[in-house]
């Protein structure tokens, strides 16, 4: 199985949940006969954010995988979220399993796992945790790894986000290229499924994550995705797959020409230099706060001034437009450098003289 891992790109297919025998059998055939599908996955337990959904039909899906994994030749997994599932996925014979986002946002059960997973020799997917926090995907890994487990691949399925967006899960690309910096060596994988949570965003998602070096994905794959029992409008036919996999451009990490090379460090040169005048403006731009500071401290003034936040907001918000900048992009950077004035401000006002 360390074979597995190692695969790139590697692509794990299979339905949400197993419902029936002949369901989880018919979609493993027809994604073996795809040739671009490495594993199987299906969700046996299925941990529902709400009571009275379809929450998975336990144990007795196991030897429905073992059975199709047996028919196909390919390994399976599935996710735990306890010692005790992971004591059955094994007596079941799973190839892998996987650490879901919720479980991965609670340290108590990442370490009943990762005690449950001492002196295995057993490939372990972790997915990161429902909020964007960093340190809980960090500390999960950790957990898993000082176990013993030195079979670990990453899953980026994104995070939870206030209000309305495109996707079910905000990618939050960002939090993933850090995760990535800091754990270079381990395999990464994307999970559209879950991030788009629906069919047709599928194939940007995953571009936009191969584009980003991503080493695979694991993706949701129904004989009849209309008729799944949980999450339909994010599934698709094996066939559809193929297409999807068929439409990627897959980029290559290769050695570049003495040309090549001189013209990307010429390019990321200046990059560096506009880095540099971003700062020095940044740090211009702190100095002033800290002159408003000092005048609302000796006026009595409050830090924040809500009606003029607004008309900053609104004014760099249609000048990044006009640039060819996201709103969204516009809105996290100045709320950011806002919340860094307000630091320094504060800083003054409440200094002890």
């Amino acid at each position: 199985m360390k074979a597995l891992l190692q695969r790139r790109p590697l692509v794990i297919a299979g339905p949400c949940s197993a419902e029936t025998e002949e369901q989880v059998m018919e979609t493993a055939l027809r994604l073996k006969a795809t040739g671009k599908v490495h594993a199987l996955r299906a969700g046996i337990w299925k941990p529902r954010t709400r009571p009275g959904n379809f929450e998975g039909v336990g144990v007795q899906g196991l030897p429905w995988l073992q059975k199709a994994a047996a028919a196909t030749g390919l390994p399976f997994g599935v996710e735990v979220a306890t010692a005790r599932q992971l004591e059955d996925a094994l007596r079941h014979e799973a190839d892998f399993v996987w650490i879901g986002a919720r479980t991965t946002a609670n340290p108590f059960s990442v370490q009943e796992v990762a005690d449950a997973l001492k002196g295995l020799a057993l490939p372990v997917l972790i997915k990161n945790p429902v909020n964007p926090d960093m340190e809980l995907w960090t500390g999960a890994l950790e957990r898993v790894m000082k176990a013993g487990i030195t079979q670990v691949a990453l899953i980026h399925r994104g995070f939870s986000a206030y209000g309305q967006t495109d996707f079910r899960n905000a990618p939050m690309w960002q939090l993933a290229i850090e995760m990535k910096r800091r754990f270079p060596a381990l395999p990464f994988l994307i999970d559209p499924s879950h991030i788009c949570g629906n069919r047709h965003l599928l194939q940007e998602v995953m571009q936009n994550a191969i584009d980003l070096d991503y080493d695979g994905l694991i993706i949701e794959s129904h004989r009849d995705p209309d008729q799944a029992w949980s999450d339909a409008s994010q599934q698709i036919t094996p066939e559809r797959l193929t297409q999807m996999l068929d439409g990627i451009v897959w980029r290559k990490e290769e050695v570049l020409s003495e040309e090549q090379h001189l013209h990307l460090q010429k390019l990321r040169s200046q990059i560096d230099r506009l880095d540099d005048e971003l700062l020095r403006l940044l740090h211009d731009r702190m100095k002033i706060s800290e002159q408003i500071g000092e005048y609302k401290k000796e006026h009595n003034i409050t830090i924040l001034q809500t009606e003029r936040w607004n008309q900053i907001l609104e004014r760099v918000c249609r000048n990044g437009e006009r640039a060819g900048l996201s709103k969204e992009f516009i809105t996290q950077y100045y709320d950011a450098i806002h919340m860094e004035s307000i630091k320094h401000q504060d800083a003054i006002m409440n200094a002890h003289e």
